[in-house]
């Protein structure tokens, strides 16, 4: 399987990355906007506005979508957006992965930007990173990630368990100093999840990337009476997946000197 998709051209790369990353998209939309309200994942996908079930051809990535210009055949109603929206997040993931790293690395790059995918979305929309995703990304980055940038096992291990006890140690101290809870639960076990991807080497510097999103997005969204930035919350969830993803290929970088 390595060697048959490294054997692939580079256009076949991108083009299969892009389209397997649709497909995804269309089931990490689903699960977003499922699991929190406790609703099935296997159940068949239904009109929001007509309740009919929707057939193959309502439910094309992407293409579905534009041809029926965000709305249902039978009813008229408008389709939710996100769906479209994750599809092609979903796929540009794909898609860049191959273009900037072509190869079996890339690929894991691109595995690793959908198992983030939808720990992101959860925690913007829910402020929730289950348990169940951040095992799912630490189980494949302790059994696949080592090529990703050439990091031993051992060094992911050190990743995972630096990493949250980390962010562990900030919530403690967080919670001892204001009395109050500055930090949820999944945030710890999220950065060992991407430690386990990234080794111990990299870790520093998507902390550093999160921290400095979180706190930009803090102060540019900060409005007149809002509760002051210290007590706000932030979903770091969001900002440690991206900083993650953008970390595979700024560390070769930053490292190469």
């Amino acid at each position: 399987m390595t060697a048959a998709l490294d054997a692939l051209p580079f256009g076949a790369g991108v083009g299969l990355a892009a389209l397997l990353g649709l497909v995804l998209g269309s089931f990490i939309a689903t699960l977003v906007l499922r699991w929190p309200d406790g609703r099935s994942l296997l159940g068949r996908s239904r009109c929001d506005g007509c309740e009919r079930a929707l057939g193959p051809l309502d439910l094309v990535p992407l293409v579905s979508a534009l041809v029926q210009r965000g709305r249902c055949r039978a009813c008229g109603a408008r389709i939710d957006p996100f769906h479209m929206q994750v599809e092609l997040a979903s796929g540009l993931i794909g898609a860049l992965a191959l273009t900037i790293m072509p190869g079996i690395a890339g690929w894991l790059w691109a595995l690793f930007g959908w198992l983030l995918l939808p720990l992101a979305l959860l925690d913007a929309r829910h402020m929730w990173l289950p348990d169940r995703l951040n095992a799912v990304l630490a189980i494949a980055g302790l059994l696949l990630a080592g090529p990703l940038l050439d990091t031993v096992l051992l060094d992911r291990w050190i990743g995972a368990v630096a990493g949250g006890v980390l962010l562990a140690l900030v919530a403690l101290a967080y919670r001892r100093g204001r009395g109050q809870d500055g930090m949820g639960g999944g945030d710890p076990k999220l950065v060992a999840a991407i430690g386990c991807w990234l080794g111990w080497q990299a870790l520093p510097l998507m902390l550093l990337l999160a921290s400095v999103g979180g706190m930009v997005w803090a102060l540019t969204t900060q409005k007149k009476g809002d509760r002051p930035l210290a007590l706000r919350q932030v979903p770091f969830g969001l900002f440690a997946t991206v900083a993650a993803w953008a970390t595979v290929a700024l560390w070769p970088l930053l490292s190469a000197g």
